[in-house]
């Protein structure tokens, strides 16, 4: 089979295209997920968290987005299992463009700790999130409506990790110490 010359050209471009395409892919697809191993976490939770702002699966209110006054929405948090020595809350946005979108990550919070008030950072150790973040960073989907998931850890560790840790930092130390996770989903778009 014979190709001119345009068709020899179209077809490195694709094959190139291609291979830088699974190179970074392979690179990044760890910063794609929090998933942990089944064994990891006890199916019996009884942990909860809640937000007086948002049902789950209910619309993110505009004011703790990037439309409005892009504050973190309070929290409330039950059924903690006693042998928990710290708590993480993760955010993140599954539907981002780029592959999941890490808004906020904290870790290192107090286990005894029922609530986070509206606007407030927890206390504890505040992790990296995908724009560098070390802070709540609201909702701000490009397009369409986006999934938002709050997740809870109770860990029978304390990470002591120094701040600015990544997500997978994080994931890595917190995996075999998860004793129960609770999660709450909001949903937001953005009226352009």
């Amino acid at each position: 089979m014979h190709m001119n010359r345009a068709a020899k050209i179209s077809l490195g471009i694709l094959i190139a295209g291609l291979v830088v395409f699974a190179l970074v892919y392979s690179q990044n697809s760890e910063l794609r997920t929090t998933a942990l191993p089944l064994s990891a976490v006890i199916s019996t939770s009884t942990m909860k968290l809640t937000s007086s702002a948002f049902a789950d699966q209910g619309k993110i209110p505009s004011q703790y987005t990037c439309d409005g006054k892009n504050e973190s929405p309070p929290f409330s948090i039950a059924g903690v299992p006693p042998k928990a020595q710290s708590l993480i809350l993760l955010m993140e946005d599954p539907d981002a463009p780029v592959g999941i979108f890490d808004h906020w990550l904290v870790y290192d919070i107090d286990p005894k700790t029922i609530e986070i008030p509206e606007n407030t950072e927890p206390a504890g150790t505040h992790g990296k999130g995908s724009a560098n973040n070390l802070t709540y960073m609201g909702p701000c989907p490009p397009s369409g409506t986006h999934r938002y998931l709050f997740t809870l850890y109770a860990l029978d560790i304390k990470l002591s990790l120094p701040q600015g840790a990544s997500k997978v930092e994080v994931v890595n130390a917190m995996n075999g110490h998860v004793l129960e996770q609770a999660q709450l989903v909001g949903t937001y778009e953005r009226a352009l």
